[in-house]
């Protein structure tokens, strides 16, 4: 049994990342192991959130140990907390890194815990090149990356950026987990009654925190193009929005009303809790990801996790996680491509993806994630 720590967003931090960990820690404890998070008690500065807050109302998890205890910007604390987890001697940190910012933080306390000589270091990277780039991201990043043994990014697109930075050490690409912790899937009619949703027949989704990078822009002028080509066909058609603005909110109103296509969205434009996800994915025919560009997606496993088709734009690592005509359609991120893979789609039907998707799902187990951060362990090990 080995002793591991997770350092990264936990409750009551919300959002993708901090379910990720959760899920991983309860993983991590169902094979045998002692499992904890280091979260943090300041993890953005007010002034630089993009959202309304970084914190949810739910429930803790159940069984899962938390530490509520990094402050990401106050180097007293590092080192504290550095020398905390040096005594504390886990057999493994997994560490998780998707911003540039982080990386003082994250490098100050590892460099501590590394004078153990003992705990062995994997960064699991989301992003290594952020999508919205800031001054010192390269130095931070660099900063950071040097402080780990290994690591696991779960892209190919992110393995690559990873490459430019670190050539040598030892790094393996595992697919993103389905995220099996937001409850069974509900009756699409159900889902739609639960949400107060009108009956139409084709319910476009787009879902997830709303930021320039995601191309929400781009769906909003392919629906556009889809009225203009045929009024009838899209007039049973609405594009439910689902996710937090994460940016300035005034610029997609003023597109809505210039396109003149309120009538066909549905905007749920609060933050969504994960007591309510399933049904915002249930209730959808597909969902929509005309990212711009893009790592990977935690959208992606929950449709999986919910057999809901995607159409996903051809940026990143988002054609390797749905092959096309397979779990779903890709398209090139412009909006008259984007019309076209949702037409196609209505096309093939529901019943054309289901099948590929129950067996595509498969691939994507947390066991083969916490075996894939064993594995690179032991290789660090052996090494040593």
């Amino acid at each position: 049994m080995a002793k591991v720590v997770i350092i990264g967003p936990a409750h009551p931090l919300r959002g993708g990342l901090a379910t990720f960990n959760q899920r991983l820690a309860r993983a991590f404890n169902d094979a045998g192991h002692s499992c904890s998070i280091y979260s943090f008690s300041l993890q953005y500065p007010s002034f630089i959130f993009p959202g309304k807050t970084q914190y949810t109302d739910e429930p803790a998890p159940e069984g899962i140990d938390i530490h509520t205890v990094i402050n990401s910007v106050n180097p007293l604390n590092w080192l504290k907390i550095g020398r905390r987890l040096r005594r504390e001697r886990p057999d493994l940190i997994l560490v998780r890194f998707w911003l540039p910012l982080m990386g003082p933080a994250l490098g100050t306390i590892l460099r501590q815990v590394k004078k153990n000589k003992h705990t062995c270091i994997i960064c699991l990277a989301d992003n290594v090149i952020p999508h919205e780039k800031r001054p010192g991201d390269g130095p931070f990043t660099r900063y950071f990356l040097r402080s780990c043994d290994a690591f696991i990014t779960m892209s190919e697109k992110v393995m690559q950026d990873l490459r430019l930075f670190e050539k040598t050490k030892p790094a393996k690409l595992v697919a993103h987990p389905l995220y099996d912790n937001f409850g069974e899937a509900v009756d699409k009619q159900q889902a739609r009654q639960h949400l107060g949703l009108p009956p139409v027949k084709k319910l476009l989704l787009f879902f997830g925190f709303i930021r320039a990078y995601k191309g929400l822009d781009l769906l909003l002028d392919a629906v556009s193009v889809l009225r203009q080509r045929n009024a009838a066909y899209a007039s049973d058609m609405r594009l439910l929005i689902a996710g937090e603005f994460y940016e300035d909110e005034q610029k997609y109103q003023q597109q809505i009303d210039k396109l003149g296509i309120k009538d066909m969205l549905i905007l749920r434009t609060d933050f969504i809790p994960d007591s309510e996800v399933r049904y915002y994915l249930c209730a959808a025919d597909v969902l929509i990801q005309p990212y711009r560009n893009a790592t990977q997606s935690g959208v992606t496993p929950l449709a999986y996790h919910f057999d809901k088709p995607m159409v996903v734009t051809n940026v990143g690592g988002l054609p390797a996680l749905v092959p096309h005509g397979v779990s779903g359609l890709v398209t090139e991120p412009t909006p008259e491509s984007i019309a076209d893979g949702i037409e196609a789609y209505f096309e093939l039907g529901e019943a054309h993806f289901i099948p590929n998707l129950q067996k595509e799902k498969q691939r994507y187990s947390w066991e083969q994630l916490v075996e894939t951060i064993q594995e690179l362990g032991r290789e660090v090990r052996h090494k040593v």
